[in-house]
């Protein structure tokens, strides 16, 4: 009998301008740290941030007009102070759909699928070392989309970008383009300033209290600690991983005056700092200063309250991942293991051992099969899927599937050296189920062909 095969081939993105990015040019090209990934259901981007290059690539899973037909080539324009491209990600809003890169100096790009740049503004000074956009939803409906966001994280800053101000941004940005297209006018849309469209606001958190971080994410929202004052503000759990904590965890405040302390400094303090301004004014009164560009001041820390920290020299956290809900997160560490965190107690409930150099994704997998046989016309449901971690083992060649949270191993896949597994930053929309599970895909360096693992065990 013939070996059933697990994975289900999608498309492929094999094209000659892949070459640019570092394609055949020796085995296993996709480990290199410079390249970068962002999937999206209909497109793959592709950057590489020595070359400073972004490839846009279409795949054909079902045609989409939105999708590219043809590779798009996007070469950043970027000066000797805004650095190298460090991070991409996929904003996508429905029928809008945007590209993120950052760069090495903690800048922000924003550029269509025509490459044409739409936005950029500073963040933070420092490497952007992940973009991290997620889409929380509430029930099993496709509409039920809760909120969306944006976050960047920087060794010690984490920056959250709310979605509704990114796509007010996005709006404006292809009404105009509408417009313009319209009016036939044409122009050079490559030199966009930072003050266009004006910047889109954002908190910043300081998250250095136990070192500097190699990852983070803010896991969603928690209530307000004990001694507080009750308002509107909203508090975020944020987990980071870096080399002097294995894992930590933070209480980040949208209000830098919501303490107690800090509601008694705020009547203070303010006085004081107003006579001070004051006595400084009649002292610089009398100078002339010379005309300089204008620069915009650093956006100040929002508050970050630390609840926990894992310290276990050597142990290091190298890479986060977040569960749907972001109530689980798998953290890899430096001795290949693997930590499954629970992000609500802040508590360690499972580990793997022997896993270095791995790269984790949760998946959904089909658990209710029998359902299906008794009916021609069943759509699966939420409840038919059970939450899984897929573990990609490049050094052992293969992909395991472990059902959460203290489930067995349900399915080993043999995978190409070479290959890596990606994820869409949301699902992959389809008209014929009403649910739609989470997907992990397989991308072979050396064929270019796409694969999505299946979604059953058997």
């Amino acid at each position: 009998m013939a070996r059933r095969s697990h994975l289900t081939h999608v498309g492929c993105i094999a094209c000659d301008e892949m070459e640019e990015l570092g394609a055949g040019e020796r085995e296993g090209w996709l480990d290199d740290p410079g390249l970068l990934a962002a999937l999206h259901p209909h497109a793959l981007a592709l950057a590489h941030s020595a070359r400073s290059l972004v490839l846009v690539l279409g795949w054909d899973r079902d045609p989409d007009p939105s999708s590219p037909r043809q590779p798009l080539k996007i070469r950043p324009s970027l000066a000797a102070d805004e650095g190298h491209i460090s991070a991409i990600e996929w904003l996508p809003f429905g029928d809008l759909l945007a590209l993120a890169l950052a760069t090495s100096a903690g800048h922000l790009f924003v550029y269509s699928l025509t490459g044409d740049l739409i936005h950029k503004q500073i963040i933070h000074s420092g490497r952007v070392l992940r973009l991290r956009f997620r889409e929380t939803k509430v029930g099993s409906s496709q509409d039920s989309v809760a909120s969306m966001e944006l976050c960047v994280v920087l060794p010690g800053v984490i920056a959250r970008f709310d979605g509704s101000d990114i796509q007010s941004l996005l709006q404006r940005w292809f009404q105009e383009e509408r417009s313009r297209i319209f009016e036939n006018r044409f122009q050079n849309r490559n030199t966009v300033d930072e003050n266009s469209y004006g910047r889109i606001p954002f908190q910043l958190w300081n998250v250095s209290k136990f070192g500097s971080c190699a990852d983070a994410a803010i896991t969603g929202l928690m209530p307000p600690p004990l001694l507080e004052l009750q308002s509107s503000q909203r508090y975020y759990c944020a987990v980071a991983i870096g080399e002097d904590a294995a894992i930590s965890a933070y209480r980040l405040s949208e209000d830098r005056s919501r303490s107690l302390v800090g509601a008694i400094l705020s009547k203070v303090v303010p006085a004081t700092f107003s006579t001070l301004a004051s006595f400084s004014k009649m002292l610089w009164r009398s100078e002339q200063t010379s005309p300089k560009k204008p620069r915009l001041k650093p956006q100040p820390f929002a508050k970050a309250s630390p609840l926990t920290c894992l310290k276990d020299p050597p142990r290091k956290g190298e890479k986060l991942t977040l569960s749907p809900g972001g109530t689980l997160a798998a953290i890899t560490d430096s001795l290949g293991r693997i930590l499954l965190l629970d992000t609500q107690a802040l508590v360690v409930v499972r580990l793997w051992k022997g896993y270095r150099d791995a790269c984790c994704l949760f998946i959904e997998m089909l658990v209710n099969r029998d359902k299906a046989s008794s009916s021609a016309y069943y759509e699966h449901t939420k409840g038919d899927y059970c939450l899984c971690l897929a573990i990609h083992a490049p050094r052992k060649g293969i992909i395991e599937i472990w059902k959460m949270r203290t489930g067995p191993r349900v399915l080993t896949i043999q995978c190409p050296k070479g290959s890596k597994i990606l994820q869409p930053s949301t699902r992959f929309v389809s008209s014929t189920s009403s649910y739609i599970p989470l997907e992990v895909f397989l991308l072979n360096g050396d064929s270019g062909q796409l694969s999505v693992l299946n979604r059953s065990f058997g």
